[in-house]
């Protein structure tokens, strides 16, 4: 029987997440499996992934084959680095030992690898979130700064009318202090003709 090790989807639309199975390599993608390995949840990022990693290299050993995805995940969690391991123990390259060595060893610089992309990750969303701000802040000003320019120029609108007001009731006294100074003048050259006149009179 040619067994696979495979993806197996679960979810709902365009939110799936996977079962990592070994399955006969005849039966439905979803359907009867052999033995459940793990889960991958390709949303998250970086991906989760969940794997018993003995048994995916123990199945390896034993001639299944993974798909493509499947093999990089493998690789990546270390079940590929744990069966070229043990089969150079089982070939007498390298002791039990050794080989369990180089493995933690291996899972050290994953995990550092692994958390540092995450606190990248992490640094870039806050980098990102930070330039957001700082384009609304600018955004508000500009808004700001509209808003004052519109205000000027109404207030500027408004003033000439103001002004024109001002200078009417300015020039308003002036022009009556002249219409009765000249009334007066008016008055008393009719009162010293009408004087001339009296004495031809008599």
């Amino acid at each position: 029987m040619a067994t696979k090790i495979r993806l197996q989807r679960h979810g709902r639309k365009k939110r799936a997440f996977f079962h990592i199975v070994v399955a006969d390599s005849r039966s439905p993608r979803d359907g009867k499996f052999i033995e459940k390995l793990g889960s991958y949840n390709p949303i998250t990022n970086p991906a989760t992934i969940v794997l018993n990693v003995d048994r995916a290299a123990q199945w390896l050993i034993d001639g299944a084959q993974p798909t493509d995805t499947v093999a990089a995940i493998l690789s990546y969690k270390g079940a590929s680095m744990k069966k070229h391991l043990q089969v150079g123990v089982n070939k007498g390259a390298i002791t039990q030992e050794e080989a369990d060595k180089r493995f933690a060893t291996w899972l050290e610089e994953k995990a550092a690898r692994v958390e540092a992309k995450k606190s990248n990750l992490s640094s870039a969303a806050q980098k990102v979130k930070a330039e957001g701000l700082a384009q609304e802040v600018k955004r508000r000003e500009a808004v700001e700064a509209k808003i004052a320019a519109k205000i000027a120029e109404a207030e500027a609108l408004a003033n000439p009318v103001v002004e024109a007001e001002e200078v009417a009731a300015e020039e308003a006294p002036a022009t009556e202090e002249g219409s009765t100074e000249e009334a007066a003048t008016e008055v008393a050259a009719t009162e010293e003709a009408a004087t001339e006149e009296a004495p031809a009179a008599e």
